[in-house]
């Protein structure tokens, strides 16, 4: 066992939501991981370490997006051993990290009632789907249009993946519930193009973008002349009645003052929907 004091326990979580932006997009989560930990120290916020012999801050990520794909809803959780404001925390860590990880929110975990833990799961299991957009340029909205109507109307389509388990064959079909062509996006965008959105499930394997334009592929030849520019808009519960997706982090909010984008939002400051400017820069860079 290592010799000296024990780590200082855990007396505040808070949860962040951040973007990947622009180049950023073609950072790798590990390159991510690293820049939040370095950031973390410059703004000298209060970290707590595992024990062990190689102690680790107790930093946790819940559904990254894949290398090359920007984002506009990513999340990690902070441990911290002193209670700090949430939205110093923001503003502290939003100035240290580089341009293009931008931190949107930060709220404070939801403490268990009585003595009960919150369970570590618990804001995983918020993540029941995704909201994507997919910019293709050099395609016809009359082609993508008709490409989403076949896929749509399918009962099922099966593609082919190289997974860490091998090669696997899953239905991409069954975890889309929405998909349409974005036709105002594509008429302000800077060059000729077709948009599509998509709220597509968490699923196991996970159905990824490149998946479902697999599918499009199959099922109406739609093969974009560039490489497709990919953006998470939002995760979070999925809303059976109306398709949508909740902010996953309103459970928390529920229990205490608004913070971060919240707290412009509680002054009269309405907050950017996913979709908004924020998330065309993600795509344009």
């Amino acid at each position: 066992m290592p010799e000296g004091p024990a780590p200082a326990p855990v007396t505040q979580r808070l949860r962040v939501r951040y973007a990947k932006r622009g180049r950023l997009r073609f950072t790798s989560h590990r390159d991510i991981s690293r820049a939040v930990e370095r950031a973390v120290r410059r703004a000298g916020i209060p970290v707590a370490f595992s024990a062990g012999f190689t102690p680790h801050p107790k930093i946790s990520y819940a559904g990254a997006a894949a290398t090359g794909v920007a984002s506009e809803a990513e999340y990690l959780e902070l441990g911290l051993t002193e209670t700090r404001d949430p939205a110093r925390v923001r503003a502290d860590l939003d100035a240290a990290l580089p341009p293009g990880l931008d931190v949107l929110d930060v709220v404070p975990v939801r403490a268990g009632r009585g003595d009960a833990p919150v369970k570590p799961g618990a804001f995983t299991d918020r993540l029941e789907a995704s909201e994507w957009r997919i910019r293709l340029d050099g395609v016809a909205e009359s082609d993508a249009a008709a490409a989403v109507a076949a896929f749509m109307g399918a009962e099922n389509i099966e593609v082919e993946r190289l997974t860490k388990k091998g090669r696997r064959r899953f239905d991409v079909r069954a975890a889309v519930s929405a998909c349409e062509l974005d036709r105002r996006a594509a008429e302000t965008a800077d060059a000729p193009c077709a948009i599509l959105r998509m709220v597509v499930r968490h699923s196991t394997p996970a159905v990824r973008p490149d998946d479902i334009l697999t599918g499009l592929r199959q099922v109406a030849d739609l093969a974009p002349p560039s490489p497709p520019l990919v953006t998470r808009l939002a995760q979070g519960p999925l809303d059976a009645d109306t398709g949508g997706l909740a902010d996953p982090l309103d459970p928390d909010r529920e229990t205490g003052l608004p913070s971060g984008d919240d707290a412009d939002t509680a002054h009269g400051r309405e907050r950017p929907r996913s979709g908004d400017t924020a998330s065309a820069d993600a795509v344009s860079a």
